[in-house]
């Protein structure tokens, strides 16, 4: 018989789509003088004394394995670090899972809780990993696509709309990607009495937790009845400049850390002992660097967010992460091809909104953790391109 490879390969995957960004940059790899706008990733590089710790617990000689939880000193400073800044309680021994990256953290709780045909609400546009990682859990993705004229937020309505009686998790991303959506704690409110009334277990990815700027950022968790019902992520990428790091946590009811935390011992084992030194370092002494980001991050915003308008883009006020969502309708282009044009003619790269589902057709993503002098002529490149469309 001729062997076929393929045919060993698990139909689920076979019939998931690769990821809509890492198909576009394919595009980028290959055109010189590209300007990117299009990662999202801070620009800046982590902090020295950061790296320094990094390096000192290597002249010392930590290279081993830690807990699969991860080391108790790190498990310490985050349980400190969310009840100072979010008022949660949680016990380092049995309630925090250090993780490599915030997204393994999103595929060990999907995995933990997920029995075959279970729903999983997402709300669209959101991160690609998302509906993926609900499939190959073995779960069926609901989407729930939200909408600019609501600035991208969940509704209580669009949420009750959608459930089902194998409905078990929802996913909530807030400050979000791709849109810099936020929620309020009543916004928030609204939702969790629907979560509470219909027995759902949240996942919320609060990654970009401390980039807010229109006022301090609820942790879902927080409301009231809702701590043991969430499955709360979190981590170091973008708050303090640590992508490459891959540290991330997940915090929630013991039954379900316990669970993770099976699945994490089989596969992982741990995250690696020298990132997770630099992040006990980032928490006890980086909070100075995180507000100075936010604050370079906050004047990219506005100056991304006016030469958008002013060029005659559509573009709703984002409010957290570091991303804006614009509208590129009125081109009479949709995403792909405005993305890929935009490419072409003046070498910016940026991602096409339907990469990040329903909800992001007709718009994209725009990130602005790049340098003023970047964004200032990605900005006048895109502006002689939409002046050609739209005269």
């Amino acid at each position: 018989m001729t062997f076929q490879a393929g045919d060993f390969v698990v139909q689920r995957l076979k019939e998931l789509p690769p990821s809509g960004i890492r198909k576009f940059f394919d595009l980028v790899a290959n055109t010189k003088g590209v300007i990117s706008l299009g990662v999202g990733e801070p620009d800046f590089v982590t902090p020295w004394h950061v790296r320094e710790a990094c390096v000192y617990s290597l002249e010392k000689g930590y290279t081993m394995y830690t807990s699969n939880f991860g080391t108790p000193e790190l498990r310490k400073g985050i349980v400190r670090y969310l009840a100072e800044r979010y008022q949660l309680e949680y016990s380092p021994d049995n309630q925090v899972l250090v993780t490599v990256g915030a997204s393994e953290a999103v595929d060990l709780a999907l995995r933990s809780v997920i029995n075959s045909g279970d729903q999983v609400i997402i709300p669209e546009p959101c991160y690609v990993s998302y509906k993926p990682c609900a499939v190959m859990a073995g779960g069926e993705a609901v989407s729930i696509a939200t909408k600019a004229e609501n600035d991208f937020k969940l509704t209580a309505e669009q949420l009750r709309q959608v459930i089902t009686p194998r409905s078990k998790v929802l996913i909530l991303c807030y400050p979000n990607n791709p849109t810099g959506a936020v929620m309020t704690r009543e916004e928030l409110s609204e939702i969790a009495k629907v979560v509470e009334e219909n027995n759902l277990l949240v996942i919320a990815d609060e990654i970009y937790s401390e980039l807010s700027y229109s006022g301090e950022h609820t942790s879902f968790p927080s409301l009231p009845g809702m701590k043991d019902r969430t499955i709360l992520i979190n981590g170091f990428s973008k708050s303090f400049a640590m992508t490459g790091w891959r540290v991330g946590f997940a915090a929630g009811h013991r039954d379900i850390i316990a669970a993770m935390v099976k699945i994490h011992q089989y596969t992982i084992l741990c995250a690696p002992v020298t990132a997770q030194m630099a992040a006990l370092e980032a928490l006890n002494n980086g909070m100075g660097q995180v507000e100075y980001m936010v604050e370079q991050y906050n004047q990219r915003r506005r100056l991304i967010l006016k030469r958008l308008r002013d060029m005659g883009l559509e573009c709703f006020e984002p409010r957290g992460a570091f991303y804006a969502f614009p509208s590129i309708k009125n081109t009479g282009l949709n995403e792909d091809d405005f993305c890929e044009e935009l490419l072409k003619e003046e070498s910016v790269a940026v991602v096409p909104g339907s990469a990040f589902g329903r909800g992001g057709e007709g718009h994209i993503r725009i990130s602005y953790a790049s340098s003023i002098q970047q964004i200032e002529e990605a900005m006048d490149r895109m502006e002689r391109f939409v002046a050609r469309r739209i005269g």
